[in-house]
């Protein structure tokens, strides 16, 4: 992307000094473990800290009060111990009498959309996928005035949490589409999408002996869809459309976009297993807009 590191330096609200003003913000901004501690993931942090301050929206984070969802224990199997986090973050969002929550982590937004409830925690959660599709549909967000995508080859890998488990398909695809670049979808996609290999608490464990690991048939599947690679497509397990391969196409300049902070760590790391992060780059939808508005850092 072009570099786009000369921007001035902002602020982010903080939960507990909005309180102390007796102020409430109209969003908060769930940022996540990855989006807090992860180097790769921190970027997108930025990138959607900058769009929200860009479109002049009163948000706020929780800050050192934000523990994690407990989405990983439960997946593990250690219900206790994710009752115990949950109800932590639930305490400290009642207390602060929060209302509407986003997040750019599909686990943190099941999380806190369907898991919480049961426990007292009723909020509105927004993915950043859909916010940032809404934030274009009202004009808020331009795509304009940045680096331009118009005829770059992008292909989006959906997140299972974030369509499968929760139906969310439009948006993040309407949110490349306006990027005017050239979209291409997966064979295995949307409800017949493959997982990056992380989900259900894999993420924190080594494979198990395979053939070959899921996050790198899932790189080879979108090198072949950005390349056009028909013959590389037909030998693909578990596909059950018969969409024809894009045309042919330099990988160069071409572009894996995700919406979830483990796909992003899976994709980037089949993508070097197959040698080819120097002609494809993987890059969240926030850091797509961000750069195509010229606010990214």
């Amino acid at each position: 992307m072009a570099d786009q590191t000369a921007k001035r330096p902002i602020t982010v609200p903080v939960m507990a000094d909005l309180a102390a003003r007796e102020e409430s913000p109209e969003i908060l901004f769930w940022v996540g473990c990855a989006g807090a501690f992860d180097d790769r993931y921190k970027r997108v942090t930025r990138a959607f800290v900058r769009i929200l301050d860009h479109v002049g929206v009163k948000y706020a984070v929780l800050g050192l009060e934000e523990s994690c969802t407990g989405d990983p224990a439960k997946r593990a199997g250690n219900e206790f111990l994710f009752q115990m986090q949950a109800m932590q973050n639930i305490t400290t969002l009642n207390g602060y009498g929060i209302k509407k929550i986003v997040t750019a982590c599909p686990h943190c937004f099941n999380t806190i959309k369907n898991e919480y409830p049961a426990l007292g925690g009723e909020y509105e959660v927004i993915h950043h996928s859909t916010y940032l599709q809404q934030l274009i549909n009202d004009g808020k967000v331009g795509v304009a005035g940045g680096e331009s995508f118009k005829g770059r080859r992008i292909t989006f890998h959906d997140s299972c949490y974030l369509g499968r488990a929760n139906n969310i398909y439009e948006a993040p695809r309407e949110v490349l589409a306006a990027l005017d670049a050239d979209l291409v979808e997966m064979k295995r996609s949307r409800a017949n999408g493959l997982c990056c290999g992380a989900g259900g608490a894999q993420m924190w464990k080594e494979p198990e002996p395979g053939r070959k690991d899921i996050n790198v048939e899932r790189a080879e599947e979108a090198l072949a869809t950005l390349s056009g690679s028909g013959e590389a497509l037909e030998g693909l397990l578990a596909v059950e459309n018969d969409r024809p391969a894009p045309g042919r196409h330099d990988l160069n300049g071409s572009i894996i976009a995700v919406a979830c902070p483990f796909c992003m760590t899976m994709m980037h790391d089949g993508v070097k297993n197959k040698e080819q992060e120097h002609a494809v780059q993987v890059f969240d939808l926030a850091e797509l807009i961000a750069s195509a508005e010229g606010i990214n850092a």
